[in-house]
C-alpha cells in the first residue's frame, strides 16, 4: 500500500507530520489533528495549515495532490472535548460525609482558623478560671490584633509565599501539595481577629470590675475600650463572607475607616493602661518603652501606613478590547508571575485588585505589566466606558495562589473568561510544562486579536472552548480528561467562586491536587 506524508505548518510555526495511507488515490484514514482548537481568526473550527505532500514513491502526482488536498480541507477538525460527556470519572475517595468534612466544611482556611480560635479559647477558659488583671489581658488582646494585621501586610504575605512557594520540585508531591496551601494564611488573620475581639470582652469585664472596686484601671481606659469593642464587632460582622460578597464596598469602608479609628484608640488604650499600672517612681515614657504592647502597636501602625506611603498616581495606557474588557498598561515596575496590584480612581473610598501580566523577556517593553479589567459592576463598567490615562496604585505587587504554579512539574491551568489574566504571565515565562483550558464566549471579539495571539502563541497546545458555540461544558469532566491526557501533576483554576469550588472539590475528592482562589480578602 502506498502512502503520503503530510506536514502541517501551524500558525505558531510548529510542524506536525502525519502519514496518510491511500487506496486507488482514495483517503482511507485521516490524521488526528493537534488537540488545540483555535478561535475563528485561526480557522474558526480549527487551524489554518500549509500542507506539504511527499509520497513514498517520490513526488506525488497532480491527481494525488488534489485528492489529498481536498480530503484534508473537508476533514472535520478533532477537538479534545469530543465525547468527553461520556467519560466516566473515577470514584471519589472516602465516603460522602468524610469528603464533605475534609474538602468543604473543614477547608484548610477553616482548619487554620479553628486551630487558632480553639487554642485561644482554651487559654481564655484557663485564664478566666485562674484570674488575670487587666494589664495581662490587654497584652493578649494586642498580641492577637498584632498577628491579625500582619497577616495582611504585603511584605509578610510575600515572605510566606516565597518561603513556602519555592519548595524544590524534587520533593515528594505530598509535601509540595501541603506547602502550596500557603494561600490560606488568611485563616490566621481571621482567627486572630475574632480571638482578639473575644479576649477584649474578657478584658472589659475585668477592667470594669477593677474600676468599680478601686483597682488600677481608670475610667478613660474603660471608656476607650468600650468604643474599641464596638468598632471591632462591626468589623467582624461585616467581614462575614456572605455580607462581604453582597456588599463588598461597604465591607471595605468599614474595615478601612473603622480599622484606622480602632488603631488610634488602641494606642490610647495601651498608653492609658501602661499609665494605670506603672510604678509611681517610673515615668510614662519609661514604662511604655518596657511594655510589650507598646512595641506591638507601633509595628501595627507602621504595617498599616507602609502601603499608603507607596501610594502613587501612575500614567496608564488603556486599550479598549471590547465593550466587556479594557487592557491597562503600566511601566513603573515589573512584577513576578502570580501577583496582583490594587488600583483605584478614588483612593479613600474603594480599591480593586487585578492580576498582573508581565511581558516575556524578549518583549519590546520588558519593563512594566498589563492588567485586564472586565465588566463586573459599576466601577469596571465606568472604567471600560471611560478608559483612564492615570490611575492610583497602592502598595507593591502582592503574591496570590497563582504564584505557586512552578512548584509542580506539569500543570493544567483552567481559566474562564477574564480569568486568563492571572495565567498569562506563567504561559509567557514557560518555567514548567503547562497546558491551558480556556472556557469563554467568543474570545476573539472580547479580548482582541493581539492579546489572544499572545496567549495562544505562548501555549500552542491550548484548548479554547467557546461557550457561545458549544454551550456550557461540564468543566470537571473536561478538566479530568485533560489532566489524564497531559499527565498533569496539579490543576490551577481561575474562575468565579461557584465554579472554582466545584472543580477543586471534584478533583481533590478524586486525589488530584487542585488549587483555586478562596476570596478571603
Amino acid at each position: 500500500m502506498s502512502g503520503t506524508f503530510v506536514s502541517f505548518h501551524q500558525c505558531n510555526n510548529i510542524e506536525q507530520h502525519y502519514f496518510i495511507t491511500l487506496d486507488n488515490l482514495q483517503v482511507v484514514s485521516l490524521p488526528t489533528l493537534p488537540a488545540a482548537t483555535y478561535p475563528s481568526h485561526h480557522g474558526g473550527q480549527g487551524h489554518n495549515f500549509n500542507v506539504t505532500l511527499t509520497t513514498e514513491k517520490g513526488p506525488s502526482s497532480h491527481s494525488s495532490r488534489e485528492t489529498l488536498k481536498e480530503a484534508v480541507e473537508i476533514a472535520p477538525t478533532s477537538k479534545v472535548w469530543e465525547g468527553y460527556e461520556d467519560d466516566e470519572l473515577p470514584h471519589k475517595t472516602n465516603n460522602r460525609a468524610i469528603r464533605n468534612l475534609r474538602h468543604k466544611i473543614f477547608s484548610i482556611y477553616r482548619r487554620i482558623f479553628g486551630v487558632i480560635f480553639v487554642v485561644n479559647l482554651s487559654i481564655f477558659i484557663a485564664t478566666a478560671v485562674r484570674g488575670a488583671d487587666a494589664n495581662d489581658l490587654g497584652l493578649i488582646v494586642v498580641a492577637n490584633l498584632f498577628c491579625a494585621i500582619l497577616m495582611r501586610q504585603e511584605y509578610v504575605v510575600n515572605s510566606f509565599f516565597v518561603v513556602f512557594g519555592n519548595i524544590p520540585r524534587s520533593f515528594p508531591l505530598w509535601i509540595r501539595r501541603l506547602s502550596a496551601r500557603v494561600f490560606h494564611i488568611g485563616g490566621i488573620h481571621s482567627g486572630c481577629a475574632v480571638s482578639g475581639t473575644v479576649w477584649l470582652i474578657l478584658f472589659l469585664y475585668r477592667a470594669t470590675w477593677e474600676l468599680l472596686n478601686d483597682g488600677p484601671t481608670t475610667l478613660p481606659t474603660v471608656v476607650v475600650s468600650y468604643v474599641i469593642i464596638a468598632l471591632l464587632l462591626v468589623m467582624v460582622v461585616t467581614a462575614y463572607p456572605r455580607f462581604r460578597h453582597l456588599y463588598h464596598n461597604h465591607f471595605e469602608v468599614f474595615h478601612r475607616f473603622f480599622g484606622w479609628t480602632a488603631t488610634a484608640l488602641v494606642w490610647c488604650q495601651v498608653l492609658l493602661l501602661v499609665n494605670d499600672y506603672r510604678p509611681a517612681e517610673q515615668s510614662l515614657g519609661q514604662a511604655a518603652l518596657h511594655a510589650v504592647p507598646f512595641w506591638m502597636i507601633l509595628i501595627i501602625t507602621v504595617s498599616i501606613i507602609l502601603p499608603w506611603i507607596r501610594l502613587r498616581k501612575f500614567e496608564v495606557r488603556s486599550t479598549v478590547l471590547s465593550d466587556h474588557a479594557v487592557l491597562l498598561r503600566l511601566n513603573y515596575v515589573t512584577p513576578g508571575p502570580g501577583s496582583f496590584t490594587r488600583m483605584s480612581l478614588s483612593p479613600l473610598t474603594e480599591w480593586h485588585t487585578f492580576a498582573t501580566i508581565a511581558g516575556p523577556p524578549e518583549a519590546k517593553e520588558p519593563r512594566g505589566y498589563s492588567a485586564i479589567v472586565s465588566r463586573a459592576g459599576d466601577w469596571t463598567s465606568a472604567l471600560i466606558a471611560n478608559p483612564p490615562t492615570r490611575i492610583w496604585i497602592r502598595g507593591l505587587p502582592t503574591y496570590g495562589f497563582m504564584y505557586l504554579v512552578p512548584m509542580f512539574r506539569r500543570v493544567l491551568i483552567v481559566a474562564t473568561g477574564s480569568g486568563i489574566a492571572p495565567c498569562t504571565s506563567h504561559l509567557l515565562k514557560k518555567k514548567i510544562p503547562l497546558r491551558l483550558l480556556w472556557v469563554a464566549p467568543n474570545i476573539q471579539k472580547t479580548y482582541g486579536s493581539e492579546f489572544v495571539d499572545t496567549v495562544l502563541g505562548a501555549e500552542p497546545g491550548a484548548v479554547v472552548y467557546d461557550t457561545r458555540e458549544h454551550g456550557k461544558p461540564d468543566v470537571v469532566k473536561l478538566t479530568y480528561r485533560m489532566v489524564r491526557e497531559f499527565d498533569a501533576e496539579a490543576v490551577f483554576i481561575v474562575s468565579n467562586p461557584k465554579l472554582t469550588q466545584k472543580v477543586v472539590y471534584g478533583l481533590m475528592s478524586r486525589g488530584i491536587p487542585a488549587f483555586g482562589a478562596i476570596w478571603d480578602s
